[in-house]
This record gives C-alpha cells, sequence and structure tokens, in this order.
C-alpha cells in the first residue's frame, strides 16, 4: 500500500531486515573487529535439497557460512523469508536475527554462540 503523502514511506521489508543484519554485525564488529573480513549476505530462501525437504519446515535453514578460501573472504549468510515467518513483530525479529548472525559468526571464528556474544539466546536485542 502507498502511504499518504503527508506520511513518509517507511522502507521496505527488505530494507528493514537488511537493517536488522546490519546493526548485529556492527555490534558484533565492535568486539571482533576481524569480522570486516567476513561477507555478510542476505538471500530470500535457502536453495533446499531433497534430503532437507524430507525434515519438514522445521529443517528449513536460517542462515549458514562459505568458508573463506582462494583469495575469497568468509561469507555469513542469512535467509530473509524463514526468518519473518518465525516472527512477530520488529523486536522479536531483531531478536532472532542477531540470534541466527551469532550463530553463524561463531561458524566462522570456530568460537561457541556465548563466546561471541554472552547475551546470545536471551531473546533480547
Amino acid at each position: 500500500p502507498v502511504a499518504p503523502p503527508q506520511v513518509p514511506l517507511s522502507a521496505s521489508r527488505a530494507e528493514g531486515f537488511a537493517d536488522l543484519v546490519q546493526d548485529s554485525v556492527e555490534r558484533l564488529e565492535r568486539r571482533w573487529p576481524q569480522l570486516a573480513e567476513v561477507d555478510f549476505l542476505i538471500l530470500e530462501v535457502p536453495r533446499l535439497t531433497s534430503e532437507d525437504e524430507a525434515w519438514g519446515a522445521d529443517a528449513v535453514p536460517l542462515g549458514g557460512t562459505v568458508p573463506a578460501g582462494d583469495g575469497t573472504p568468509a561469507r555469513v549468510v542469512v535467509y530473509r523469508r524463514p526468518v519473518e515467518i518465525r516472527t512477530k513483530g520488529r523486536d522479536e525479529r531483531a531478536a532472532l536475527v542477531h540470534d541466527v548472525v551469532v550463530e553463524q559468526v561463531a561458524e566462522v571464528l570456530g568460537l561457541t554462540p556465548e563466546t561471541v556474544d554472552p547475551r546470545y539466546g536471551d531473546g533480547e536485542e
């Protein structure tokens, strides 16, 4: 829907989601400066294999990683649609986005999520 002329247009859902991911990344980069070397990507949905589909909806990943190699940086991917489907409201979405980013960063750094962010999993932004 289009907003009336006196109301500023809100950011699209994709832009709002990108902002949540960026906020999490910036928060983590203050503690882990090496994350400046990692690419953070947002994809709409993961590409599922037939094996994934056999597990059902609970098996749909919310994020993933691609290790660094041959001159390419490590990548952290957050899947927008699966995260949106599992959350109601911006605060809940922000908390889940942060947890997904923390989990994937932990994978890249070879650490536990709790080491990456001691507040991991507490449901707060």
